[in-house]
C-alpha cells in the first residue's frame, strides 16, 4: 500500500502524520512517499521519517520524488499540506497591503483577504495534482489538511473526482482545551459533545456528562467568571450568541463585523486581539527551525508517541473496516439543512471500510447558521473566482467578507484587490 505525502517539506507535520502510520501496526510494509518542490526539505523529512521507522521496526519504505505523477502513482492515500506561496513572498504580502488601506488581520488564513488570496494561489496547484490522480490513482482518498480549508476542499469536491476530506484541529481540541482552561473536573473522557457547522466556525451545540446531564449551564458560568485572557472573543460569542464556537480566538475576530475596527481601537485592547499574530508566528518558526532540524537530524533514536492528528487513525479505519469517528470537512449533501447544499460543512463522519459517512445533524440553531452563512457567501463566491478566473468574481468575495466589509468602502476593496493581485504576480492563475 502506498501512502503519499504532498508538501513533505512541512517535516514537523509529517512526522507527526507518517509518524503515527509507523505506529499502526494494520499499516506496516506500506510505502510512505514523500513528495515537495523543495528537494532539500524533502529529504530531510525522509531523514527523520527513516530513523523513526528503523526504530519502531515499522517495515516502510520510505521514498522520495520529484515528479508528482511518479509520488502519486499508485498510491491510496494522499495527504496534503502544501503552502503554496510560504511566508515571502505571499503571507506577508497579504498583510502588508491591507494594512495599507487600514485593513488589520491576524491569522488571514481562512477567511477575509488573506483567505481569498491563498485560495486563489492555492486551488490551482491542488487542481493540478487532482487532475494526476484521476489518472494515476482515481480511487485514492484525499486528505487534506492545507488552508483555507473550506474553499479548497470544497473546490476539489465539486470540480474534481477525487474522494476528499478536509482535516483540521479544532474540534478534537475544543472540549479538552475548555476543560484544561476553565479547570473543569466534570469535562473529561466521560463527556459526550456534539459538533457542527463550517471549519473554523463549527459549534459546541451540546454538552452532556455519562449521565446525560446538560453540562453547557456550568460551562457558561466558568467561561463569565475566568475567561481566559486569549479567549475573550469566543467568550463574547458564547454570551451573546449562546454557542462556544472551535476555532481560536485570534481566528474568529477576523470573521466577523464586530472586533477589528479603525473606529474603535479600544476593542482590540478590550478583547486582546492579536493583530499580524500569522507573521509574527512565521518569523519565530522560521528562526526556531534551523535549531530543531540540527536537533532532529541529528539525534540517533528519534521518539514518537501516536498524535491526535486524525490522519493514521482515517487510514487504518479503511484498511482494517474498524470504525472510527472524525469531525472532517465534506460537501453538505442534506447534513446540515439550514446551511447552503453547496457549502462545505464539518461535520461528525464514521470511517470504516467503505470511506467516508459523514453523519446528517439536521438545524443549527439559527443565530449559528447566520453567522456561518456569512463565511460560507466568501467561501462560495471564491471558488467561483477561481473557476472563473474573473477580477469580478474576486472583487466580489472581497466585498462579501464581514470583516472587510466593516472596514472600507467598496471602491477601496477593489483597488486593494487589484494592488494584491499585482503584487502577487505568478503565483496567482492569470485573472481576467
Amino acid at each position: 500500500m502506498k501512502i503519499t505525502f504532498i508538501g513533505a517539506g512541512s517535516t514537523v507535520f509529517v512526522r507527526n502524520v507518517l509518524g503515527d502510520c509507523i505506529l499502526t501496526e494494520a499499516l506496516k510494509g506500506s510505502e510512505l512517499a514523500l513528495f515537495d518542490i523543495d528537494e532539500k526539505r524533502n529529504e530531510e523529512s525522509r531523514t527523520i521519517i527513516s530513523a523513526i521507522n528503523k526504530k519502531y521496526n515499522g517495515g516502510m519504505s520510505v521514498k522520495t520524488y520529484a515528479d508528482p505523477k511518479a509520488a502519486l502513482t499508485g498510491a491510496r492515500f494522499v495527504i496534503n499540506a502544501v503552502q503554496v506561496g510560504g511566508y515571502d513572498p505571499c503571507t506577508i504580502t497579504d498583510f502588508e497591503i491591507p494594512k495599507k488601506y487600514g485593513l488589520r488581520q491576524t491569522i488571514a488564513d481562512t477567511l477575509g483577504i488573506g483567505g481569498i488570496f491563498r485560495a486563489l494561489r492555492t486551488i490551482p496547484v491542488l487542481d493540478t495534482y487532482a487532475r494526476i490522480m484521476e489518472e494515476v490513482c482515481p480511487d485514492a482518498l484525499f486528505l487534506n489538511y492545507s488552508n483555507p480549508m473550506a474553499m479548497l476542499t470544497g473546490y476539489l469536491q465539486r470540480y474534481t473526482g477525487i474522494k476528499t476530506v478536509g482535516l483540521c484541529h479544532s474540534v478534537q481540541g475544543c472540549v479538552p482545551s475548555l476543560a484544561e482552561w476553565l479547570k473543569l473536573p466534570e469535562l473529561n473522557d466521560n463527556t459526550s459533545w456534539k459538533i457542527a457547522g463550517i471549519n473554523h466556525m463549527a459549534w459546541l451545540l451540546e454538552l452532556k456528562d455519562q449521565n446525560g446531564k446538560d453540562l453547557y449551564p456550568l460551562l457558561k458560568k466558568a467561561m463569565k467568571e475566568r475567561t481566559p485572557d486569549h479567549d475573550r472573543v469566543r467568550a463574547d460569542m458564547l454570551e451573546r450568541f449562546g454557542y462556544y464556537n472551535t476555532e481560536s480566538s485570534e481566528h474568529t475576530a477576523e470573521y466577523h463585523a464586530f472586533y477589528i475596527k479603525q473606529r474603535y481601537p479600544e476593542l482590540i485592547e478590550r478583547y486582546n486581539i492579536p493583530l499580524d499574530e500569522y507573521p509574527r508566528r512565521c518569523v519565530k518558526q522560521i528562526g526556531g527551525w534551523q535549531n530543531l532540524r540540527e536537533q532532529l537530524l541529528n539525534e540517533d533514536e528519534l521518539e514518537h508517541k501516536r498524535s491526535h492528528e486524525y490522519g493514521s487513525r482515517i487510514i487504518e479505519a479503511v484498511v482494517t473496516g474498524v470504525p472510527y469517528r472524525i469531525h472532517g470537512n465534506v460537501i453538505n449533501t442534506g447534513l446540515i439543512d439550514n446551511l447552503p447544499q453547496n457549502a462545505c460543512v464539518e461535520v461528525p463522519i464514521m470511517i470504516d471500510r467503505n470511506g467516508l459517512n459523514p453523519c446528517v445533524v439536521g438545524s443549527l440553531p439559527e443565530q449559528c447558521a447566520a453567522l456561518n452563512r456569512t463565511n460560507v457567501n466568501v467561501q462560495l463566491m471564491t471558488i467561483q473566482a477561481a473557476r472563473s478566473l474573473k477580477k469580478e468574481d474576486v472583487y466580489m468575495a472581497a466585498y462579501l467578507d464581514p470583516h472587510t466589509a466593516a472596514e472600507l468602502g467598496m471602491d477601496d476593496i477593489k483597488a486593494m484587490c487589484d494592488d494584491l493581485i499585482e503584487a502577487h504576480g505568478a503565483w496567482l492563475p492569470k485573472l481576467r
